[in-house]
């Protein structure tokens, strides 16, 4: 059986972008698999970040902060942290805060972090400051998911940005409403973590489900270790029997990160990026045999602009006259025969056809629907 496909777009763009990176995909994805080690397909239970958010205030700003009057927020912050320090400021004053910004603190904290380390914090405005260049974070309580306080933020502001205005006219490079302190939060709690809670009973989590690749893990940490260590409880969790002491436990650990495995081969999947116009595939995907019929409709508006004038002395009036054209062109379309066993010939096959990603999107649907695309699509 065979199957028609017409699309249509109202522009054409250059053909070169969906065939380059369809060529590329094809020399990337068709590569044999190869033995990867379980750090990088796995990670045990419980050792993980946790991620970190505080409230707090930038000062030191070069007249670029906020506009109190349209963040009032900010003046109650400076007012609450004054009164902290014991300064009052008298009711119904109206600071005009030219170089404090409210900004947002977050921060990942990594496993096992013990209090007095540091780590790296992103400072982003929530006002209406310009530029935070030049600013200092004041310090400020950084809390888990739970409320409570796991580190203290406080530092001077990296902003790679760049602007500069005058005279009606700005200039800008990269943004200038956020920066990153590299250090600057000092952990004052860690998370508890108690490895040999459940009697040495570790957790392996592979990072995406797959039945087989869980059976070679497991095959393959037993075979390490010479004796059932590792039994599968699911296609993503593994138990594994690890030892009591905790410094034995930390080598048994090292030992299975290390250990290379060869993961089964993905499902065959289609991922379509409707924003951007990007499609990806993998080795997996085929195409059954298929007719497919591609063909593009383009619009063109061209307006130009006339003057019409008065006769010399005359009692008329200059007016602007618009002159549009419009053009509709549509392209021929021939059925032209699809069909591919691996990548490559996929590749070969939708190339022929001479459509743009965003046309090659609506063809690889029409294809899954029609029961010729052997893969899943995936649209973002």
């Amino acid at each position: 059986m065979q199957t028609v496909a017409t699309t249509s777009s109202f522009h054409r763009p250059s053909r070169w972008c969906a065939r380059g990176l369809l060529v590329l995909l094809a020399c990337l994805l068709a590569l044999p698999a190869q033995a990867e080690r379980i750090r990088e397909l796995a990670s045990f239970a419980g050792v993980r970040d946790n991620v970190l958010v505080g409230y707090g205030l930038v000062v030191g700003l070069d007249g670029t902060g906020d506009q109190t009057m349209q963040a009032p927020f900010t003046g109650q912050s400076l007012t609450n942290m004054l009164s902290q320090l014991g300064i009052t400021v008298p009711p119904g004053t109206n600071m005009q805060l030219r170089n404090v910004a409210a900004v947002m603190i977050t921060a990942d904290l990594p496993p096992f972090a013990r209090p007095g380390q540091r780590i790296d914090i992103n400072v982003s405005s929530v006002g209406n400051a310009r530029s935070l260049r030049g600013g200092t974070l004041l310090m400020t309580p950084l809390k888990g998911a739970d409320g409570e306080t796991y580190a203290i933020a406080q530092g001077n502001l990296l902003v790679v940005g760049a602007g500069a205005e005058g005279g009606g006219s700005s200039v800008q490079v990269n943004q200038l409403a956020g920066g990153r302190i590299a250090g600057g939060a000092m952990v004052e709690r860690e998370v508890p973590l108690d490895l040999a809670a459940n009697g040495g009973l570790l957790e392996l989590e592979l990072k995406q489900s797959d039945f087989g690749t869980a059976q070679r893990v497991v095959n393959a940490i037993n075979q390490e270790f010479g004796r059932p260590v590792a039994a599968a409880r699911n296609g993503r969790v593994i138990a594994l029997d690890g030892p009591m002491n905790d410094n034995s436990r930390v080598n048994f650990m090292a030992q299975i990160e290390n250990i290379r495995v060869t993961p089964t081969e993905a499902a065959a999947k289609v991922v379509l990026n409707s924003r951007t116009g990007s499609v990806v595939m993998n080795s997996a995907v085929t195409l059954r045999r298929a007719a497919v019929a591609h063909g593009n409709l383009s619009i063109v508006i061209d307006t130009r602009f006339g003057v019409s004038q008065p006769a010399p002395f005359g009692q008329g009036e200059t007016v602007v006259i618009p002159d549009t054209d419009i053009a509709i062109e549509q392209q021929d379309a021939y059925l032209q025969v699809v069909e591919g066993a691996d990548l490559v010939d996929v590749v070969n096959a939708l190339n022929a056809l001479g459509a743009t990603p965003q046309d090659l999107m609506a063809i690889l649907e029409a294809l899954k629907a029609a029961g010729s695309l052997r893969a899943d699509l995936e649209i973002l």
